[in-house]
C-alpha cells in the first residue's frame, strides 16, 4: 500500500472545520469518468464545496490522503460528516454518464481491471484505517448509498452503481469481509505507519498556528498522550518527525510535540 500526501490546503475545508473522532469509514466513488488521483487532488484543492479524506489513484491503486485523518471533511452530507472519514475512487477513463448515475462503457476489460485495482487498495487502507482507530470493519463501513439509506449522508449511489453497472460482482459485504481477512494478515511491516516515521533535522522554522485549541501531544505520533492545547500565535519547531500521517513538529519550549498540518510555516532561522 502507498499512501502520498497531497493535503488540500487552499480548501476552506482544511483549516476551518475542526476535528472528528473517527467512528465509521465511508467508501465512495467520484462519479466522474478520471482515473488519475493526482487530478482529483488538484480539483479539490480549492473553494469547490467538498473535501475527503482521501482518493484512489484507478490505475496504479496509489492513495492520496488529501485530509488528516481525524480532520472533518465534506464528503457525505448528513452528520456522517462528524463521525465518517470519507474516501474515494477515482472511476475509469472509458465510461461515459449518460443520466444521473447510468453510463456506457467503450473498454469493459480495461474498465473492469481499474474497478479492481481501486478496490484492492481501498481494502488495504480500510483495514489499515480500522486497526488504527480500532473500528469494526462488519459494522462500521458503509458506502455512501448505504449512508443515504441510514439517514446519515446525501442520496448518492456510489460506488455500487460504477461496480454493478461494469459487471464487478462486488458488494459492501463482500467489500467487508475482505477488509476483515486482510486485518488478519496485515502486518507491522505493510502498515503505512511503519514506513512514514522519517526523522528530519535541520535549522530551527518558525509556525504560525492556524486552528484554535491544537493538541499538544508527548510525542511524534497519535498514540502519544495529550498534554495540553496550544493557542493561535508564532512558535518555533526545532525537529520534525514523520508518523501516522501527520508530519509533527517539537516545540522549542519543551511542551511538546504538534501536527504540522495545522500551521503555516513562516521563515527559516
Amino acid at each position: 500500500m502507498k499512501i502520498v500526501q497531497r493535503f488540500t490546503t487552499n480548501n476552506p475545508c482544511f483549516y476551518g472545520d475542526g476535528y472528528i473522532v473517527p467512528k465509521g469509514l465511508m467508501l465512495h466513488s467520484v462519479g466522474c469518468p478520471q482515473p488519475d488521483g493526482e487530478v482529483w487532488c488538484r480539483v479539490y484543492n480549492g473553494n469547490v464545496g467538498a473535501c475527503v479524506h482521501a482518493f484512489i489513484d484507478a490505475n496504479n491503486g496509489t492513495i492520496y490522503q488529501t485530509l488528516p485523518w481525524n480532520h472533518r471533511g465534506w464528503h457525505g452530507g448528513g452528520s456522517s460528516n462528524d463521525t465518517h472519514i470519507g474516501v474515494e475512487m477515482a472511476e475509469s477513463q472509458y465510461i461515459r454518464y449518460t443520466s444521473g448515475a447510468n453510463f456506457t462503457c467503450s473498454n469493459l476489460a480495461a474498465a473492469k481491471k481499474q474497478a479492481q485495482t481501486a478496490y484492492n487498495a481501498a481494502v488495504e487502507l480500510f483495514a489499515y484505517l480500522c486497526k488504527t482507530y480500532k473500528l469494526d470493519p462488519m459494522t462500521q463501513i458503509c458506502s455512501h448509498a448505504e449512508g443515504y439509506r441510514k439517514g446519515i449522508a446525501t442520496n448518492h449511489g456510489d460506488p455500487e452503481h460504477y461496480w454493478n453497472q461494469l459487471k464487478t460482482g462486488y458488494t459492501m459485504d463482500g467489500f467487508r469481509k475482505a477488509v476483515k481477512a486482510k486485518m488478519g494478515n496485515t502486518t507491522a511491516a505493510q502498515q503505512p505507519a511503519k514506513v512514514d516515521t522519517k526523522k528530519t533535522t535541520g535549522e530551527q522554522f518558525l509556525v504560525k498556528i492556524r486552528v484554535p485549541d491544537l493538541n499538544i501531544r508527548g510525542g511524534a505520533g497519535l498514540s502519544y498522550p495529550v498534554k495540553g492545547v496550544i493557542p493561535v500565535s508564532i512558535y518555533t519547531i526545532v525537529e520534525t518527525k514523520k508518523a501516522d500521517g501527520y508530519t509533527w513538529g517539537k516545540l522549542k519550549s519543551g511542551a511538546g510535540w504538534i501536527a504540522l498540518e495545522y500551521t503555516v510555516k513562516l521563515e527559516q532561522r
